[in-house]
């Protein structure tokens, strides 16, 4: 990606940048992202491997356990919808250490120096994660459709698909302020793993949450990722209420953007 592409802003008042100039220019940093995807090749891994080994490890490791061995194609359609309400999360751990390896080569510090606005970049970082979201959740679902996945409404796939990635989206946020704030990748993954495992596991993506103890099935009624699931439920096959869940969810989305992308933005626009 040339300088000239990133240091010819349409400039507005004072020397603001304009959405006609911004927007190229987050076009021409998610072509660069994708263009070191292709040179890296094995950034690629988590997205094209983890929902496969998940669903191959829940459905025929646990599923059995919890759903009986006569019950496999009901776990399993069960399992898929909450796995993707956990591609989300997963994958957004990778946009706060990718961001954070870029700041340790250097390459933030050159985006910085351009008369680009600050936003732009974490723009492209995002859009390009939420590619590769959905080709996670695309595999998910090739996985799943082969074990015996059925949707009884497509349009309601879709949706499920649409409210993932607009979790996903106000997810990445708070992993993107983690990539700029924190010290390195290791301290990243490590704190996200904190905060994933119980937000994955105390809520209704794996097991219905009826058999857990009552302080938990608390835990639960507000974990995002239980709506989310139950919303994905719904929306894939139907036999329950999803506008409650779905509200729950969207709400959850706007908050952790609106709280969280101003400051993103200003920790990358400050960091020294």
């Amino acid at each position: 990606m040339s300088a000239a592409t990133l240091t010819s802003p349409v400039t507005v008042g004072e020397g603001r940048i304009g959405l006609r100039g911004n927007l190229r220019h987050i076009g021409a940093l998610i072509r660069r992202n994708l263009l070191w995807i292709r040179q890296d090749p094995e950034s690629m891994f988590d997205a094209v491997l983890m929902p496969i080994v998940f669903t191959l490890l829940f459905v025929f490791v646990f599923g059995g356990a919890i759903a009986g061995t006569d019950n496999r194609e009901a776990y399993v359609n069960y399992v898929i919808p909450g796995l993707m309400a956990m591609m989300g999360m997963n994958i957004a751990m990778g946009v706060g250490t990718g961001f954070n390896q870029d700041f340790q080569t250097g390459v933030m510090d050159r985006f910085r120096s351009l008369p680009i606005a600050r936003s732009s970049v974490l723009i492209a970082k995002i859009v390009v994660e939420l590619a590769r979201m959905l080709v996670a959740i695309a595999i998910l679902l090739t996985v799943g459709f082969l074990l015996g996945l059925s949707v009884s409404n497509v349009p309601g796939l879709f949706a499920a698909i649409g409210l993932a990635a607009v979790f996903g989206f106000g997810i990445m946020w708070i992993f993107l302020t983690m990539g700029v704030v924190m010290k390195n990748a290791q301290a990243i993954q490590a704190m996200g793993f904190l905060v994933l495992m119980p937000l994955q596991f105390g809520s209704s993506i794996f097991a219905p949450t009826d058999t857990m103890p009552g302080w938990l099935q608390a835990f639960t009624d507000y974990n995002p990722l239980s709506s989310l699931a139950d919303a994905a439920r719904g929306l894939m096959n139907g036999g329950q209420p999803i506008a409650h869940d779905v509200l729950v969810t969207l709400i959850w989305s706007v908050v952790l953007t609106a709280v969280m992308a101003p400051i993103a933005i200003r920790k990358y626009t400050t960091k020294s």
